[in-house]
């Protein structure tokens, strides 16, 4: 079965003054689809550089990066929009919701830019929050929200266009350790359910959650093993 996610000697470099910053040098990596994958790794190491690559976010300046059957290459600006709202979820450190909208509108914007008509999405928008236990909270604005709940709002508006990956940049990153077990839980209970779970952290307790963890350093894949699984 073809992999979800194929990058093939991808590098990506940075002009900094008269300095050349190797970000990624030649990654090699296969995804499949259902995986829980975290990426690991100190500050500089590659890992966000390669979060933007697979998010549609950022450009390689050499290599090939195959998502879902899409040359990432191949695709112009249109197309990489379209691509990113139908094929990637976001979920970032912190929330990035809009703060003039409540929980369900937040939830949609995906979906008017996908431009599903407004029952539809809003049923689908309303489904998602209480999927992740927010389903009394759908008129509530962010302010008006825990951290817990305002991630678990992004995680819903992450998934509102079906896509087959999700992406998360430091997730617990802003929340206490025990709102960030509960929302670990929810990735875990997610990537059951078949959604393809990428987390980038620095983090080993959040990489522990993940069923395979890759180690970055330098702008290259250092390790590549199957997670160690709690009895």
């Amino acid at each position: 079965m073809e992999p979800l996610i194929a990058a093939r000697d991808l590098h990506k470099h940075y002009q900094m003054g008269e300095e050349t910053v190797h970000a990624l040098d030649g990654v090699t990596v296969a995804i499949g689809r259902g995986e829980y994958v975290a990426m690991i790794g100190p500050s500089g190491s590659g890992k966000s550089t390669l979060m933007n690559l697979i998010g549609g976010l950022d450009s390689p300046t050499s290599g090939a990066l195959i998502i879902n059957g899409a040359n990432m290459s191949d695709l112009d600006d249109a197309a990489l929009a379209s691509f990113r709202n139908e094929t990637i979820g976001f979920v970032f450190q912190s929330f990035n919701l809009l703060p003039r909208l409540t929980a369900l509108e937040n939830v949609e914007l995906p979906m008017i830019y996908a431009g599903r008509p407004a029952k539809a999405r809003r049923e689908r928008a309303a489904a998602l929050l209480e999927r992740v236990g927010l389903g009394e909270r759908l008129t509530h604005k962010p302010t008006q929200l825990s951290g817990g709940q305002q991630q678990r709002v992004a995680i819903a508006r992450a998934l509102a266009c079906e896509p087959p990956v999700l992406l998360a940049d430091e997730p617990t990153g802003a929340l206490d350790s025990s709102t960030g077990k509960d929302i670990l839980a929810l990735f875990g209970a997610l990537n059951r359910e078949g959604v393809t779970v990428l987390i980038v952290t620095h983090d080993a307790n959040v990489a522990a959650a993940a069923r395979r963890v890759i180690e970055m350093r330098d702008g290259k894949i250092v390790s590549d093993a199957a997670a160690e699984i709690a009895a």
